[in-house]
């Protein structure tokens, strides 16, 4: 029995080997040589001055940045993989000639262009060549709540009739390990998966994999220390966010200068909205944004609908393209705030779900975001049932927390500021 399972066992790990190797053993010789046998000829690497060693080693680190950065992206649920090519490879060989012009260090542009274009094919040809490899395919035991999951374009679901795998190759196992009704051959099954090398997965690992939410019922249920984050990252994106403010303030001032003329313009009253909000380890602040409604009227503690009438004009722009927000910038260099983690709410609203969405306030345990896994994966969400499923986006972002997740969220976010998804 044991080695029947395991020559069916996985590919999946085969697969990730073999793309890694690819990316190094073929794909970083060919982005490197491709531009510099055009432009050096074919005995380049005889003569190799600073200014060719620069370019050649500026491509090599750029594309494996790149590749690593996609591969991480892939893990993500939802990730449309070929609308972040571009942007990835992009930032990667901007950060390269950006470090090289900085330390004063002689390239040659020519090489590092075509570099960058090689890139780009090798990683769109190897997405679209390599597609059908991707998708995993799963068993399901068919107990508990493993009818409820639904296939995905990463995964292909296929419930078992019985404890046996009828010698089809599959990438894993998926059990509700709690089903009180699973008959002790089917334990036994699982068992010998496991012992055959062939993962065993728990139902809510596949449903974290599909939705991008942590499901949240109890305490007993949800172990609180997984999903703590990782402490030495935060510290790390702190400091991250802190630079980062500093260098975008520049830039940002004379946009914040024009969007408080227009304030000013469209409407009577003060250009900045200060609230008091929830923050990091639910100590209250006070939140900055531009006013986006009239200063005089009175209404609830949150937008009821997009046609709400108290928002101005101006109002609406900046709201739809997220320019509200950049205020918000003085908070995260008083350490009060991040660019990227779970929005901040209001005190009012944070007692009102408190009272209806269990364990509302652990979401306090990371610093509060501009910008943030729910809000570029659900937008707006002001009501109790959408706060209970915006809650298991926020946990999913705490559980998960990483340099990963946050460069995925970043490039999510540029594209709502494109098509002002989720705005109200």
């Amino acid at each position: 029995m044991k080695r029947k399972y395991e020559r069916r066992h996985s590919r999946w790990y085969e697969v990730l080997l073999l793309g890694l190797g690819i990316h190094v053993l073929v794909g970083l010789p060919l982005v490197i040589l491709l531009p510099s046998l055009e432009r050096w000829g074919w005995e380049f690497w005889l003569y190799l001055p600073d200014v060719r060693s620069n370019t050649i080693i500026a491509v090599g680190l750029a594309f494996m940045a790149s590749a690593l950065t996609l591969r991480r992206l892939a893990d993500y649920p939802g990730t449309q993989l070929p609308a972040y090519i571009l942007p990835t490879v992009s930032i990667a060989f901007l950060i390269a000639v950006a470090l090289l012009f900085f330390t004063r260090e002689g390239y040659t542009r020519q090489v590092m262009f075509g570099g960058y274009l090689a890139s780009l094919i090798w990683f769109y040809l190897g997405y679209f060549i390599g597609k059908r490899y991707r998708k995993l395919k799963l068993a399901l035991v068919p107990f508990g709540d493993t009818k409820r999951l639904l296939g995905s374009r990463r995964l292909d679901l296929r419930m078992l009739d019985e404890p046996d795998l009828q010698g089809v190759r599959f990438d894993g196992v998926v059990a509700d390990l709690r089903a009180e009704d699973l008959p002790p051959e089917w334990e036994k099954f699982l068992a010998t998966c496991t012992l055959c090398h062939i993962p065993v997965y728990h139902i809510r690992q596949i449903h974290e994999s599909i939705s991008g939410r942590v499901q949240i019922d109890s305490l007993s249920e949800n172990e609180f220390g997984s999903l703590l984050p990782s402490l030495m990252y935060l510290r790390f994106k702190r400091l991250a966010d802190t630079l980062g403010a500093i260098l975008l303030l520049p830039v940002l001032l004379p946009i914040m200068l024009v969007t408080a003329i227009l304030i000013k313009l469209d409407s009577p009253g003060p250009v900045f909205f200060m609230q008091p909000r929830v923050g990091y380890r639910a100590r209250p602040f006070l939140m900055f944004k531009f006013r986006s409604m009239y200063h005089d009227m009175s209404g609830e503690d949150f937008t009821i609908s997009e046609d709400d009438p108290r928002i101005t004009r101006v109002g609406k722009a900046i709201r739809k393209y997220r320019i509200d927000e950049l205020p918000q910038i003085f908070n995260i260099l008083k350490g009060e705030m991040s660019f990227i983690g779970p929005r901040p709410e209001s005190a009012s609203l944070s007692e009102w779900y408190e009272q209806d969405v269990p364990f509302f306030s652990y979401r306090h345990v990371v610093r509060p975001g501009i910008t943030g896994w729910a809000q570029v994966e659900q937008g707006y969400a002001a009501e109790v049932q959408g706060m209970t499923k915006k809650l298991q986006y926020d946990f999913y972002y705490i559980k998960h927390v990483s340099l990963w997740l946050d460069v995925l969220i970043s490039l999510k976010t540029v594209r709502i500021l494109f098509t002002g998804f989720g705005a109200r």
